[in-house]
């Protein structure tokens, strides 16, 4: 049974037997691990990185385990959660943590690109088409003055607001070219030494437009223009000249794009979520890389499996966030 908790006997046995019953298209889709009682065994640790699903360990565990498993479960509730979404979405959840464990030693352009090409997969499969043939989308919000971006030039200084409060600064086509035009300047003008960004409105931003999903002409062309215009590529070029200050809701692409500055600030109001597995997709801003980087790929894996938000004071532990600071 996949509810099943297999300890190192167990794992070790299905190990030599080269088990394959553990996979998205069985009935199957995860691996319950109880990492208790497992020395360091390079085997076994190969086999599970190669597990077509994802292999979630059951609390703390010894370290070498730990960083074997794919996401840790340190509660029933964290478990139930997990599962119930691997269940929903078993071939996004096994894309992801094949992606996670990939990409790990990746330079970043190299996994930003490993990033968009699963990203691409899950756009054809057929999880996120039923998402998308369920999906009403809500009507436009009443538009807002000025452009999606603000600009502001303090001599060495540049400050960019995001400016789309009514929908609660999504990352829509627009706010995207705008991001990529205003970080193309910084990285053009030499005389830019400080770039900061922040956003209007109740939250930083809620990631992206659901009603722009799917709205690409084939995922092949999805990709291309990912590989084109990403802001979170364009900001990690600005290197250490980089901050953001988040508020509110960071929710998919809101952290993800963010993760990539050199540093993050955040009011004790914020709170992170990396929801895009109920849609049947994964991180697809570059989170799969920044936030990875930021708080390592099984801390990721359980934000993405579990869709469960975490405050600013888990995110400063974690290392998500690099300072809290208080409201203005």
């Amino acid at each position: 049974m996949s509810d099943e908790v297999l300890g190192a006997d167990a794992l070790r046995a299905l190990c030599a037997a080269g088990d394959e019953s553990h996979h998205a298209l069985s009935d199957t889709p995860y691996l319950l691990c109880d990492p208790a009682g497992l020395d360091d065994d390079d085997a076994l640790t190969a086999w599970l990185r190669t597990c077509p699903c994802p292999v979630i360990g059951i609390g703390d565990g010894h370290a070498a385990v730990t960083d074997t498993c794919d996401a840790i479960a340190g509660s029933d509730r964290e478990l139930a959660a997990m599962t119930a979404a691997i269940r929903r979405t078993p071939l996004a959840a096994t894309v992801l943590v094949q992606l996670l464990r990939a990409s790990e030693g990746l330079p970043l352009e190299a996994a930003l690109i490993a990033e968009s090409l699963a990203y691409a997969t899950l756009q054809g499969g057929r999880e996120f088409r039923a998402w998308l043939a369920g999906h009403r989308p809500a009507p436009p919000p009443a538009p807002d003055d000025g452009p999606a971006v603000l600009l502001e030039r303090d001599d060495e200084r540049l400050r960019l607001t995001l400016n789309r409060p009514s929908n609660r600064n999504a990352m829509t086509v627009e706010m995207r070219d705008a991001l990529c035009e205003a970080l193309q300047l910084a990285l053009l003008d030499p005389g830019i030494a400080q770039v900061r960004i922040d956003a209007r409105g109740k939250c930083f931003s809620t990631g992206g437009d659901l009603g722009e999903f799917g709205s690409a002409p084939d995922t092949a062309t999805a990709h291309a223009v990912r590989s084109l215009a990403l802001p979170g590529r364009l900001l990690a070029r600005c290197g250490e000249r980089a901050a953001v200050t988040l508020h509110g809701a960071c929710v998919g692409s809101g952290i993800e794009f963010p993760a990539f500055a050199a540093r993050t600030e955040a009011r004790e109001d914020a709170w992170f979520q990396l929801p895009e597995l109920k849609y049947g997709l994964i991180p697809g801003a570059g989170g799969c890389v920044s936030v990875t980087r930021r708080i390592g790929r099984q801390r990721t894996a359980w934000m993405v499996l579990s869709g469960q938000r975490i405050a600013a004071r888990t995110a400063l532990e974690w290392g998500l966030i690099d300072a809290i600071i208080p409201a203005p």
